[in-house]
């Protein structure tokens, strides 16, 4: 019989079987109904430890702090976790008798892996709070130190990884969690997954070894590699890490990295890491630095950067990860320190190597060949960015001053032929290459989207231009004349831009109101200007938009007085110099100077957080040169170029945008106003007849795809999928035809389990097709669809939603609505022409509803829309634009009630665009319209109604006022404190909901109605 559709049980099994007479782990049995399971399992671990020569009253004692530990209520579950790694990793100082050497008693044999008891458990039931039950947990030596949760081939990998994540909240099993160090998620079809205590969902990884062996499941493959007794031991030992609140695992390219590494390192060679920006190359120095210090008494280690914020971005790193490192102020104070034996790790800035005031290069060093500084011991240099230095004379000084030491440069850029010879002189041969492609092929980056924008620079009237230099120069003679054509030739293009910035800024404005992760306030961007000027003069264009407030400049000055000490001319104008300083004194007014920082770096460390942490507050930083190197901000969705720029130089910059950051995170957007891409006829690739390809494996270029080509590519796929997928419905494909082929027999529910898959493929491609339509709904003319396509696509997407729509409720089934899809309704009707960005200023922080509400419809397009005039489509669709996103911001609340006004929405705009009203009609209609949607009731809602709560049940149960009154008083009467989220308080509000309606399909499209309601 086949075994197609098995049940999660039958992978249970197999994969018990797996541990069991594979991997030779213990079977300890079915623990559903077993009392007190615990994380440390006394009986289990005191035997272990009585048999390797520990005496009962240490093993007593030892026992006792690793409970303390494991259980302690003052610390959260990091700090409870981080404190019993410590005991494992370290062992247990034990003091049995006052008087006595304190003895250390390892929890672990860590030298010898085959000594451990390795054991596994199924359904180990943890009584609690709430009670919970782990489909399998990994023991050794009796403490759980790994989780699995098994779903069956239907089910997705990420209900097991939200079921262990749940399982760690405080009111679940946290108490558990304090030993556990992996945790993994998998089924037959999707393979295995895994992360460790609180890893979020969207940062659980997968391994990958072996690629050509398809013998059997992927999740038994990576079980067997990864819970092999001596790679779990390994991985526990050398490869976890606590970094400032996140605990980490590797990911398997920064595991073979450093594999290779510690090879190269026992034979005393150097050479090159090469792992691509954004794959975690801080964290490979770190758990390499921590195995070399640990693994070689005598060894010491440098790091070298070449940029102060690297070299401050590694100390961070290391201290996050509890290693004190010394850095040190100049290349003599690092010299000094290595001639001593402590401290064993330092960091220093490569810069601090040069001699400026050397003549003859070659004889100095000779001079530092002939007495090179004395070290002690061992020394490592690890050198960060290596490709930006390794050709110069600053390596050479280096290599001078410390002749033994063991060279290692990481870098996250291709290298160049001309740097090869160079790099393989000064540290060796490839040590591990970890190339764009693979990053992305292994979803570690994303892959990049290239758009290229045109801005033509010219001059409005060269006429005026000549007359006007005419009359300046009569008086002159031609030497002043060409000495003021030449400065002329600077004002022309200074000039010149001040236009261009203006498109530049409007260009940027547009794309925050149409890109879904930009609209969405989830993604922001960064801004490369060429110089400080622009960049200020760039932030004070922004200041006049909606991004007052959200938009930030970072670059290296500094506003001293002396820097405009001799530039104020006397003619009440502004010179460059004095417009950057003015500009830093405006923005810095109000700035309280954090200690030890100055006004400067308090404002840009506060404006790097923002960004990074709420890109809702903080859209846009203007850069020129900072925070293009080793800045990570995940929601960096859009880099802008506007500055000239190459090489490694460009590379390091586009990949600011290559950080993952959720679902609604496809790509990093590249626009480039520079043209600095030449584009080929399938992708643009960077610099690529001058890169290095010596390394072996995958090809080292960076492809950046077209984002209209690339988009309709994946329009085009998803328009495909879906019908292929409803290929079997019946004729002729109706509702019914549809609800038997996805549902079955909704009254039987095996036949619902049984259509799963087909449910769930049908609604993850109805997903695909929206995101691929919304991410380029305003431009499907540009990217090649005719008239008569678009119609097609449009028709298409409506069919496919509304079938999706009907199976979801003919099964019961929901599915969170994701952040592009309520950008896909706010394109849906709206086409904002590319070509001219259109600047919407707030009113005294009046939003356009509430103004056509408070002052009048003419009144507000007057003040709000002033710029559109004469365009009626322009400002019709502006306005409704703005009903529309109010409509979707507030739908979740009172469903029925915005429905309805969506509905009166469309109408009003099929009638404008048939032109079947007048415009001054159509005015009083959207106005009307705008006052509904801002009131958020009827004008016939009843007096009793008093609360947006109220009003909504109101609208959702039929206006049934009774009824809605009555679940009112219920929901308040019964609702437990903190419910939302917690599925057994939710289930109480249910059941009282149930008590009322008798319907559970009326029920939960009740209950989302009341969890969207603030004041329950």
């Amino acid at each position: 019989m086949s075994d197609v559709g098995k049940s999660e049980r039958a992978t249970q099994n197999r994969v018990i079987a797996v541990f069991r007479d594979e991997l030779k782990y213990r079977y300890l049995g079915d623990w559903t109904d077993r009392d007190n399971n615990s994380n440390v399992e006394e009986g289990i671990l005191s035997a272990w430890l009585t048999e390797n020569g520990f005496n009962p009253a240490q093993v007593s004692v030892a026992l006792h702090r690793l409970r303390t530990e494991a259980d302690n209520h003052n610390r959260t579950l990091y700090g409870n976790n981080q404190a019993v790694y410590a005991l494992l990793r370290y062992g247990v100082p034990v003091k049995t008798e006052a008087g006595k050497v304190t003895e250390t008693v390892h929890l672990i044999n860590w030298n010898q892996p085959e000594k451990n008891d390795f054991a596994i458990a199924e359904e180990v039931t943890l009584r609690g709070n709430y009670e919970r039950r782990p489909d399998l947990v990994l023991y050794v030596n009796g403490i759980a130190i790994g989780i699995l949760e098994l779903k069956n081939s239907r089910v997705t990998i990420g209900d097991g990884i939200r079921q262990n994540l749940s399982n760690q909240q405080p009111e679940f099993n946290a108490w558990f969690f304090s030993t556990v160090q992996f945790i993994f998620a998998g089924n037959d079809t999707e393979g295995l997954q895994y992360g460790t205590i609180g890893t979020e969902e969207k940062y659980f990884l997968k391994w990958k070894e072996d690629e050509q062996d398809n013998s059997r499941f992927k999740i038994d493959k990576y079980l067997l590699k990864m819970c092999a007794k001596d790679r779990l031991i390994e991985l526990m030992h050398n490869f976890v890490l606590f970094d400032g609140g996140v605990k980490k695992l590797p990911r398997v390219h920064q595991y073979f990295g450093i594999k290779a590494a510690q090879e190269q390192v026992r034979q005393q060679k150097g050479g090159i890491i090469w792992h691509t920006q954004g794959s975690g190359k801080s964290i490979v120095m770190v758990f390499l630095a921590k195995w070399i210090l640990e693994n070689n008494p005598n060894a010491r280690v440098a790091i070298i950067t070449d940029r102060d914020e690297l070299d401050k971005q590694i100390e961070g790193v290391f201290s996050e990860a509890g290693e004190t490192i010394k850095r040190t102020s100049s290349a003599r104070d690092l010299m000094k320190q290595l001639g001593q034996a402590k401290p064993r790790l330092l960091c220093s800035l490569v810069h601090k190597f040069g001699r400026k005031d050397v003549d003859d290069f070659d004889a100095f060093i000779r001079e530092l060949e002939a007495q090179p500084s004395p070290t002690v011991g061992e020394v490592f240099v690890f050198v960060d960015e290596c490709h930006r230095t390794q050709s110069g004379k600053l390596h050479r000084v280096m290599k001078a001053m410390m002749p033994n030491a063991v060279f290692i440069g990481f870098t996250g850029t291709p290298l160049l032929k001309k740097d090869r010879q160079t790099s393989l002189e000064v540290f060796g041969t490839y040590i591990h290459t970890y190339k764009f492609s693979e990053a992305v092929e292994d979803e570690v980056v994303l892959d990049l989207i290239y758009e290229a924008r045109d801005i033509d620079q010219r001059l409005g009237s060269e006429d005026k231009i000549d007359a006007w230099f005419d009359a300046k120069t009569k008086a002159l003679n031609d030497w002043q004349k060409d000495e003021l054509k030449k400065k002329w030739g600077t004002m022309q293009n200074v000039l010149s831009s001040r236009v261009r910035m203006d498109r530049v800024v409007a260009d940027i404005v547009f794309d925050f109101s149409v890109k879904p992760r930009l609209s969405s306030a989830r993604g922001n961007a960064i801004l490369v200007a060429s110089s400080i000027y622009e960049a200020c003069k760039y932030f004070s264009l922004f200041q006049k938009t909606p991004f007052r407030g959200k938009c930030a400049v970072v670059t290296s000055y500094n506003p001293l007085a002396k820097d405009v000490t001799m530039e104020e001319t006397g003619a009440n104008t502004e010179t460059d110099k004095q417009f950057i300083y003015n500009t830093y004194n405006d923005l810095l007014k109000g700035i309280d100077t954090k200690p030890g920082m100055t006004k400067t770096e308090t404002y840009e460390e506060r404006a790097k957080t923002l960004f990074t942490k709420e890109p809702a507050n903080m859209n846009l930083l203007v850069v020129v040169d900072k925070l293009l190197t080793g800045f990570d901000a995940p929601p960096c969705t859009y880099l802008y170029i506007d500055k000239s720029m190459q090489d490694h130089g460009l590379f390091q910059a586009i990949c600011r945008v290559n950080r993952l950051d959720g679902e609604d995170k496809d790509f990093g957007y590249i626009v480039d106003y520079k043209d600095l891409f030449k584009k080929v006829e399938n992708a643009i690739s960077v610099y690529t007849s001058e890169l290095d390809h010596s390394a072996g494996g995958p090809a080292p270029e960076v492809l950046l795809q077209d984002r209209l080509k690339k988009g309709r590519e994946r329009l085009d796929q998803a328009l495909e999928t879906l019908p292929l997928l409803c290929e079997p419905v019946e004729p002729p494909q109706g509702e019914l035809e549809y609800i038997h082929y996805f549902c079955g027999n909704t009254e039987i529910p095996s036949d619902l389990k049984d259509r799963e898959p087909q449910r769930a493929a049908l609604y993850k491609a109805t997903v695909a097709l929206v995101r691929a339509y919304s991410n380029i709904a305003d431009e499907l003319e540009p990217a090649g669809y005719g008239t008569a396509d678009i119609a097609r696509i449009k028709q298409q997407l409506d069919h496919y939603l509304s079938v999706r729509e009907i199976i979801r409720k003919a099964s019961g089934e929901t599915l969170d609505l994701k952040a592009y899809e309520a950008d896909m309704r706010h394109l849906l009707d709206t086409y904002i022409e590319a070509d001219e960005p259109r600047k919407i200023s707030p009113f005294d922080n009046m939003g356009l509803l509430e103004l056509i509400v408070k002052t009048g419809i003419a009144n507000a397009i007057a003040t709000q829309l002033g710029g559109l005039k004469g365009n009626q489509d322009a400002i019709a669709e502006t306005i409704e634009n703005n009903v529309r996103r109010k409509i979707i911001k507030e739908h979740l609340n009172d469903p029925a009630y915005y429905e309805k006004m969506s509905t009166l929405l469309d109408e009003i705009i099929v009638s404008r665009k048939t032109k079947a009203i007048e415009y001054e009609h159509y005015l009083k209609r959207i106005a009307e319209l705008s006052r509904k949607v801002e009131a958020g009731q009827s004008e016939d809602t009843p007096a009793r109604l008093d609360t947006p709560g109220k009003r909504a049940l109101w609208n959702n149960l039929g206006q049934d006022e009774a009824l809605a009154l009555k679940i009112d008083a219920r929901v308040r009467e019964i609702r437990p404190d903190g419910w939302r989220g917690v599925p057994p308080r939710e289930r109480t509000i249910k059941a009282a909901l149930h008590d009322i309606l008798n319907d559970e399909a009326e029920v939960e499209r009740v209950f989302l109605v009341i969890r969207a309601q603030r004041e329950y």
